[in-house]
């Protein structure tokens, strides 16, 4: 019965190539489970059209898929550039110039869209056009503009981004577009919202009262991009346990602190997020040769398979549904190498408590996911109001399917990300996680194994006013 749920889940971009109704039905019928929209491209208007279409394919699969509102933070670009291209030689020096009145003459004097002056220091890095070009900071000519020593050679072209890997931003990221952003998500169907360019714990906590301010219920993810947040294992676990999850953005990680860092900080975050019953998105170039091409290659076929194995709660596709030629195509792919690898490498059980909750729940549902193993069920149902109860049984990677159920449909579409998760609304009452599981079962979609007439299922509960659960109960369906 396992094989009908990808224990680690799907997010894919929302873009031009999956912009339409039918385009979106057919990703999520495909297999995705939360839609990432990037407030880097579009409009509000677009993506309250995305929204509409996104619920409406869920409620068309009756199942709860996640929206994530993606904030653009301080990404740093390039204006336009005569001709959109900008020879360059090692030696050159680049003015970077912030005056928005300032256009491209094809000189070495450029745009950019962000002052830089306010930030940087002499002797900093700078890197431009995802680490193609390399410079150094050798002047600040202005109160808006500084000077670079370019040190390869290359070209550069019109709005392509900046990396300062050593420029502290002192917690300003923030900018007044995702200022923007966020008080037009609070009133959105958002479900979850992604801060770009966390350097420290308290870049979350000061989204998380924005949040509260406007009213909004979204949980915050933490987007881990930059050498400062990376700096030392303190940091990055204070990050993690702020956030309501983290996703590894792996493409300006790799810029920023080295490509060759990028593995090891994500088995690292992976296995933080797991002891801390945080969510875990592994980012960026998972099967990006499908933008072009219908099939992946085996790095990435080996890539997805592993984040897998280490026990990723998702895997999230970018450009490869965004702007690509194969969008349907790279969810089915990944789906396929997802079920694959969970039906024949289990991931590690983790041999401690979460440190999610309290003690007494987290022991709670350590037992259950040990329970469920050691008496061979066929699933776990998660009876939780406030998603909490899913998430730590989750954390514990269990080997068979969860199937959660709340009152409450944000908390539905929220754990619709967790690991091993399907998730359901239906009214309360003290028996709807069983009575949901007999629905499944009449309906098909929960079937025994071959030769068997009944489910055992292994019923995690509490109370409904209170995150957590205290009560484990057997039950055959």
């Amino acid at each position: 019965m396992s094989k009908l749920f990808k224990r680690t889940k799907i997010l894919a971009t929302v873009g031009p190539s999956v912009f339409g109704a039918e385009k979106v039905e057919e990703m999520i019928m495909a297999g995705v489970n939360g839609c990432r929209l990037n407030c880097s491209h579009g409009t509000n208007e677009e993506r309250d059209e995305q929204i509409a279409w996104i619920r409406a394919a869920a409620a068309k699969k009756g199942r709860s898929v996640a929206i994530l509102q993606d904030l653009q933070g301080p990404k740093i670009r390039l204006g336009t550039l005569v001709d959109n291209h900008l020879d360059l030689v090692t030696g050159d020096e680049l003015i970077l110039e912030a005056d928005p009145n300032y256009e491209h003459d094809g000189s070495k004097r450029v745009p950019v869209q962000y002052n830089l002056a306010e930030k940087v220091k002499v002797g900093e890095p700078l890197s431009m056009f995802d680490g193609k070009v390399k410079s150094e900071v050798v002047e600040i000519v202005s109160e808006t503009a500084i000077k670079v020593a370019i040190l390869n050679d290359g070209f550069i072209m019109s709005k392509k981004g900046l990396n300062l890997p050593e420029t502290d931003f002192g917690g300003d990221i923030l900018t007044p577009k995702d200022l923007a952003d966020i008080e037009y998500g609070a009133k959105q169907d958002y479900d979850y919202v992604a801060l770009s360019f966390v350097q420290t714990a308290s870049d979350i906590e000061k989204l998380k009262q924005l949040l509260l301010s406007h009213g909004s219920t979204a949980k915050v993810v933490a987007k881990i991009e930059t050498k400062k947040a990376i700096s030392t294992d303190e940091n990055l676990e204070e990050i993690v346990k702020a956030s309501d999850g983290i996703m590894i953005a792996r493409g300006d990680m790799a810029v920023e602190a080295g490509a060759e860092v990028v593995p090891i900080v994500q088995r690292k975050l992976i296995a933080m997020c797991r002891a801390h019953s945080k969510l875990c998105i592994v980012a960026t170039q998972m099967l990006s040769s499908m933008v072009d091409s219908p099939e992946p290659t085996r790095a990435e076929v080996s890539d997805v398979a592993t984040a897998v194995v280490q026990g990723a709660d998702v895997v999230m596709l970018s450009d490869e549904t965004a702007n690509g030629k194969y969008p349907i195509e790279a969810v089915k792919a990944m789906k396929k190498v997802i079920l694959y690898t969970q039906g024949h490498s289990r991931v590690a059980r983790m041999e401690h408590l979460p440190a999610g909750g309290s003690a007494a729940y987290d022991a709670i549902s350590y037992a259950a996911a040990r329970l469920a193993e050691k008496i061979n069920a066929d699933l776990i149902i998660c009876q939780t109001a406030s998603g909490a109860t899913a998430t730590m049984v989750a954390a514990q990677r269990p080997n068979v399917p969860i199937v959660s159920v709340t009152p409450i449909e944000r908390v539905a579409n929220q754990m619709a990300l967790m690991y091993a998760n399907a998730a359901f609304v239906r009214p309360y009452s003290p028996e709807f996680g069983y009575d949901l599981g007999v629905e499944l079962k009449e309906s098909g979609y929960l079937k025994p194994e071959e030769g068997k007439k009944d489910l055992v299922a292994v019923i995690v509960s509490g109370d409904k006013d209170k995150a957590g659960s205290d009560t484990i109960r057997v039950r055959k369906i």
